[in-house]
């Protein structure tokens, strides 16, 4: 569950900062790739990024439903604050984990979820989408451009991308489809380009009497 939750915040990290590339032709109706060049205008030049989430995470069946703020800052620097309370903050270096009604912190280095972080690697910045999918579908949806990007290769941990498109080039929602069928699908809002973000907001101190458990040893 840990390292799911890891995972696709890792993906939520890049679609602010990458654009895909060599996509297949989309319906007349849609430019696809004018979409994906005003997404491309609009955040490969931010700096930092602040706007509200909802998060609906289905797995094995069971569907949990969290909500909060992301902060985001170049590169790999994230903090997300969620309503339930629990947190992940990542210094770009490692990511660290609170669960507050587990009474527990754990601390991952960024290197350890590469394996499981390439759809949420899109806000990462590190991720080639002409080299990483091979297929994408669109149409559209809700005044928007409806974006779904299959995988290369069945090697990835995700087996499909989604991704909402507004006509500002704002992204209004992320689906990630994982190998297992676990679904994790984010809504945003309320987004707030290169608003000051200090260096104290990317770093982490476990609160009272909660110990950090360092999975880097």
């Amino acid at each position: 569950m840990m390292k799911l939750r890891v995972a696709c915040c890792a993906v939520l990290l890049a679609l602010a900062w990458t654009i895909p590339a060599g996509a297949a032709e989309p319906p007349p109706s849609i430019d696809l790739q004018r979409t994906l060049k005003g997404v491309e205008d609009r955040y490969n030049k931010i700096q930092t990024l602040q706007v509200k989430f909802t998060e609906k995470l289905t797995q094995r069946g069971r569907t949990k439903m969290d909500s909060g703020t992301l902060y985001l800052r170049k590169k790999g620097k994230m903090r997300w604050e969620y309503a339930s309370g629990v947190l992940f903050v990542s210094d770009a270096k490692f990511i660290f984990s609170y669960y507050p009604d587990e009474h527990r912190a754990e601390k991952m280095s960024m290197k350890e979820s590469d394996d499981m972080k390439a759809p949420l690697a899109f806000l990462l910045g590190d991720v080639n989408f002409e080299r990483d999918f091979g297929e994408y579908h669109t149409k559209p949806q809700d005044g928007a451009v409806l974006i779904t990007a299959l995988p290369k290769s069945d090697k990835f941990p995700y087996t499909e991308v989604t991704f909402l498109v507004a006509p500002d080039s704002t992204m209004r929602r992320l689906e990630v489809k994982l190998q297992n069928n676990d679904l994790m699908v984010f809504t945003f809002e309320g987004e707030k380009k290169n608003p000051l973000l200090t260096d104290a907001l990317f770093q982490f101190t476990p609160p009272k009497g909660v110990e950090l458990e360092d999975l880097t040893r």
